[in-house]
Order: C-alpha cells, then structure tokens, then sequence
C-alpha cells in the first residue's frame, strides 16, 4: 500500500471475512464504517459527560493508578482530555462494551483466546482533543502502544487497540495516521523508528484514516500511530474516541492501589 493509495472502509458483522483478515495481517489496521447508530453515538458522549462531571467536582486524579488528563474547553471551561477506567463510573459505557461484536475482533490476536480489557491496561479510555489556548490535548506523537509490555521487561503481549469513534474527522482535520506494516517490525524498531511522543510530524509511509461518527477503527497494538493536530481552531477542532482494549494471555486486572505505570509519566508531554 502507498502513501496515497486509498484503503477499503469495510462493515463488521457477527464474523470478520477472509478479505478483512487478510487485509488486516498485511497492513496492521482495519476501518469499519458504521458500527454504532447516530443515537448510540449521543448516548456514549452523554455518559462521558457525565462522568467528566462528577470528576471535576470530585477532583478525581488518577483511577486505578492512570493519571487523569484535565485541560480546557473553547470556552475557557474545565473538561477531562483523558479518561481511564471510564467504563468502571457508568454503567452505560460499562453496557456498552458487553457488545458481541467486539469478539469478532478476537482472532486478529492470532493467540489463543480473547477479551475486551475493561479491567486491565488503562481500561476503557476515553480521549477527547481539541485545538485552542489552554488544550492540553490536540494531538498526540508518534507511539506504538506496545511499549508498556517492554517497559516491564515483558514478552510483546498481542494486544488490539480499538477507536469508537464519536466525531467525523476528515483527513483534512488532524486525526488518526498509522504506518501500515509496522506490526511486523523488529523490537529495535519499535523502541527507536520514532522519539515516543516527541516526534508528531507526518511521515512519509503514513495513512491518514478519516472517520465519520460512529465509525470503528482497529490497529496492532505493535504499529506506529499517532494523532495530528487540527489545523482548525476552536469547535471544528473537537475529536472524541473511545478507546477499547482487546488483549489475550494472562489476566492482569487494575484496581485502587495499583501503581502509576512507568510509561504513564510521561503522559505530560502529550500536548
């Protein structure tokens, strides 16, 4: 796949097709359109503002040891940029990851078994970017979301990152770029392709994936992504995803006291 080539939008049903696996093997990304209907769109960004809500009266800092981003609105208002474990404070989101066809996702782990990670990870992370003066999230650099498991000392866990996507972003407008093949890639390459976080310019292999509300976008947790900024300012610059983690091997579960992880600390530089 080039640079400029344009990739298939695909629906998912009860079972992924042969085209679906095949593409997915290759590049390391899928993109489904349509996977949540316009009102079950406003229903999730209902129960994530009601949860921001509650954080920001309760000052809430950090849940099952995952900091908690806070910035500002275009207003000037306070809002929650990223949240973990959102899942754990409302029962809608909770509901919401009990759909089935998440498993059908299962058998691009090629590993033994499946689950979404509700407990585990960051839990159900919610991101919300936007482009004015007191953001603290409009974009966020180059990264594979593998990194974790090596800062652990940990064997590469295989580890899906699925988007629920709640705003149309056209290519146009910032948003996803993934650099298609980079599941495959040697350790070397995951740990030095890029400066993590630091670079957030465009790369020359990259794929810029336009979605539309209620889409669903899914990548190896091994490839190379990142967030671009909106060249926009102000509303058109809102993008809001959830983020699903499906994973497999050993049950590894957060709760109250769990430690901040290492790789977390670096959550800061993430403007």
């Amino acid at each position: 796949m080039s640079p400029q080539q344009q990739y298939p939008r695909f629906t998912l049903g009860e079972s992924l097709t042969p085209e679906q696996l095949d593409f997915f093997q290759r590049n390391g990304f899928l993109h489904f359109r349509g996977f949540i209907s316009p009102a079950t769109v406003a229903d999730l960004l209902r129960a994530s503002e009601d949860v921001q809500r509650r954080w920001l009266v309760e000052d809430v800092k950090k849940v099952n040891g995952v900091p908690i981003k806070y910035g500002r609105d275009v207003d000037g208002s306070p809002i929650v940029q990223r949240f973990a474990f959102a899942s754990h404070h409302s029962p809608v989101l909770h509901d919401f990851l009990q759909d089935p066809r998440f498993r059908a996702l299962f058998p691009l782990l090629e590993a033994n078994g499946g689950r979404v990670g509700e407990n585990e990870k960051d839990g159900l992370v919610i991101n919300h970017y936007v482009n004015v003066p007191g953001s603290e999230f409009s974009q966020m650099g180059w990264h594979t979301d593998s990194l974790r498991d090596v800062f652990y000392g940990k064997k590469i866990g295989p580890m899906l990152n699925v988007g629920v996507h709640l705003d149309g972003t056209p290519a146009t407008n910032g948003g996803l770029r993934v650099i298609p093949g980079t599941h495959r890639q040697s350790l070397r390459d995951i740990l030095f392709r890029k400066k993590y976080y630091k670079d957030v310019g465009p790369d020359d292999h990259e794929i810029a994936v336009g979605t539309e509300p209620g889409d669903l976008t899914v990548h190896d947790g091994r490839m190379w992504h990142r967030v671009a900024q909106s060249p926009l300012v102000g509303e058109v610059s809102r993008r809001r995803v959830m983020y699903v983690p499906i994973i497999a091997g050993k049950y590894e579960p957060k709760h109250e006291n769990s430690p901040t992880p290492f790789y977390l600390r670096f959550l800061h530089l993430v403007k």
